[in-house]
């Protein structure tokens, strides 16, 4: 039976292998979608050029090698003990040493195993390395031999938590690419003619999957010019409209705000506080905010923006927020509907496919403000939709909404 095919906005729940275990940690750090996860670039790559031989090592220089593992266990030290173990690749042997998390990497590497590892070389009884980055490998992935390029990414605890290591990124977006049906180009063929770019599609299988170092840097420098582009045309639209219109200040933070921040199960980063404390401070002034909200998948903006309502909540103004496809809208709702409830917050959502009944609902509650937030695709620009107070847009993944519609 041929496998179903997936389109961009398909759920990563589609996916062979991703049940809700794995579905949960992707959607931690905000991946939901097809597209979220074919956009969950590699951090780096093995390769011919970056690999070096254990016998080319040398002291207090930065190295990645690959071998097999021929000998790994606890050892005991003068004050606690340790994980060691010993890496071949036939012509050369380096010893790897992990004090801190022994115990979980004695249960995570072991014998016969290949990896690829990278860290500080130091020299002890022979060459080591102390707490260096490692990956596993597959027995027919040989970057060095081979000639192949192989992606790595990161692992944050999210993902590492639920067994999810870079060998089972590689074969989940592997298997997406073949069963997607197609990525389109938001470039005409002339323009990516102009530029010489390579098509969105092949540049997105080759951040992944190359076959050439020519091929890898064509699709970097694709990404790269999309990012640079979209950045550049949201800028030039800011400038083209930058007399600051009025409007009411929103500059109450309010208990809502404490009460999400106190009920998560994770420490905001640092970028994160730094955004929100400017976010906070754009909403104060009694003037419209025009803001981007720029990170990579997993970089945690989700959060930040249900923060961000909850301020706007507390000034008695309502939040809409516009995303590309229904999926994706419901996913949001899910998202915001979980901590909207923990503050006591009305949450709805309205997409093309709305029952006309619960449609009619909504647009009342709208109109009277008992709803606070509304999540939805392009249905929430129809001219039949009234709010009682809208104070607070957010547009998600804005290169995809037309500029007249984000405008709206």
């Amino acid at each position: 039976m041929p496998e179903k095919a997936l389109s961009l906005s398909s759920s990563i729940k589609s996916l062979k292998g991703i049940g809700a275990t794995r579905s949960d940690a992707f959607s931690a750090i905000d991946i939901f979608s097809v597209l979220d996860l074919i956009s969950y670039y590699p951090r780096k790559y093995l390769d011919r050029s970056t690999v070096l031989p254990i016998s080319k090592l040398k002291v207090n220089h930065d190295a990645t090698i690959i071998g097999k593992v021929e000998a790994a266990g606890m050892r005991r030290g003068k004050r606690r003990q340790y994980f060691q173990a010993v890496l071949s690749d036939g012509k050369g042997m380096v010893t790897l040493t992990w004090f801190n998390g022994a115990r979980y990497i004695n249960k995570s590497i072991s014998v016969g195993e290949r990896l690829a590892v990278s860290g500080k070389v130091d020299f002890f009884n022979g060459h080591q390395m102390v707490h260096p980055e490692y990956e596993k490998l597959k027995n027919d992935e040989d970057p060095v031999n081979s000639g192949q390029i192989i992606p790595l990414y990161s692992i944050p605890a999210e993902l590492n938590k639920a067994g999810i290591d870079s060998r089972n990124i590689r074969r989940m977006i592997k298997t997406t690419f073949n069963q997607l049906k197609n990525v389109p180009d938001h470039f005409s063929d002339s323009f990516k003619k102009e530029y010489r770019l390579t098509a969105l599609d092949s540049a997105l299988k080759n951040i992944h999957f190359s076959k050439s170092e020519e091929k890898l840097n064509e699709a970097i420098n694709r990404l790269k010019f999309d990012e640079h582009f979209f950045l550049q045309l949201l800028m030039a639209i800011r400038k083209s409209s930058s007399k600051k219109i009025g409007t009411k200040a929103l500059n109450k933070i309010g208990p809502k705000y404490k009460i999400i921040s106190e009920n998560l199960d994770f420490e905001l980063t640092n970028a994160q506080k730094k955004v929100i404390k400017e976010i906070k401070s754009d909403l104060a002034e009694p003037f419209s905010m025009n803001r981007l909200l720029q990170g990579d998948v997993g970089s945690g903006k989700t959060i930040v923006s249900i923060l961000a309502t909850t301020i706007a909540v507390a000034n008695d103004a309502q939040v809409a927020i516009m995303v590309p496809t229904e999926i994706l809208a419901r996913q949001h709702y899910e998202s915001f509907k979980k901590h909207s409830e923990t503050a006591h917050m009305t949450c709805a959502l309205l997409v093309g496919g709305t029952p006309a009944k619960e449609r009619g609902n909504i647009l009342n509650a709208l109109e009277s403000g008992q709803i606070n937030i509304i999540i939805g695709t392009h249905a929430l620009i129809q001219k039949d939709i009234i709010f009682k107070s809208l104070g607070f847009c957010i547009i998600d993944e804005q290169h995809r909404f037309g500029v007249s519609q984000r405008g709206t």
